[in-house]
């Protein structure tokens, strides 16, 4: 079996939940991928890290991150496989808000200014998320030279509108929810 085919058995067995939900969006929706159930599992988080250098593997960037919580584990497995390949990445940390106290930082994590990074996130369905993170990055002077996530819940269109290269692992036909 593939990467990339046991990290998808490993979502549909341990994320995908059935019920009414609201999403972070404000949608409902008759069913919710709680993909940290995958990205924070000892046996599935290297197998995402894995699968998203995959995906990523044409693009040249050298740190990764995204908007907190979703993309801070999925940056960290893509750390921890890049070291594992013999790569060295950096992941960062995009704050909701900047901190008031200490160094007020919105971005934690090595200094991203004037590298080439990548966005990243577990699901989103809007894409408010990555754009959020994309804008902070930008802010701090770096280039994203693309958005990606593990599940593509309905965020393509409104990245790509944003003028943001968008790369995805899995959508909701592999999942059996389209």
């Amino acid at each position: 079996m593939s990467t990339a085919d046991a990290l998808l058995r490993q979502i549909k067995e341990k994320a995908v939940v059935h019920g009414k939900v609201t999403l972070s969006s404000g949608q409902e929706a008759d069913f919710y991928i709680d993909l940290r159930r995958i990205t924070l599992d000892g046996e599935a988080a290297p197998l995402a890290g894995q699968v998203m250098l995959d995906l990523t593997d044409g693009l040249d960037f050298d740190a990764v991150g995204g908007l907190t919580l979703g993309a801070d584990p999925v940056a960290s497995s893509m750390l921890h496989a890049a070291a594992a390949r013999g790569r060295r990445l950096d992941a960062f940390v995009v704050r909701k808000a900047g901190k008031a106290h200490g160094l007020q930082r919105r971005i934690e994590g090595p200094d991203i200014a004037g590298r080439r990074v990548l966005i990243v996130e577990d699901t989103s369905t809007t894409g408010n998320s990555p754009l959020t993170a994309v804008e902070a990055a930008r802010e701090a002077g770096a280039e994203v030279v693309a958005v990606a996530t593990i599940v593509e819940r309905g965020a393509a269109r409104a990245v790509e509108q944003a003028g943001v290269r968008y790369l995805h692992a899995y959508d909701l036909g592999d999942l059996g929810l389209a």
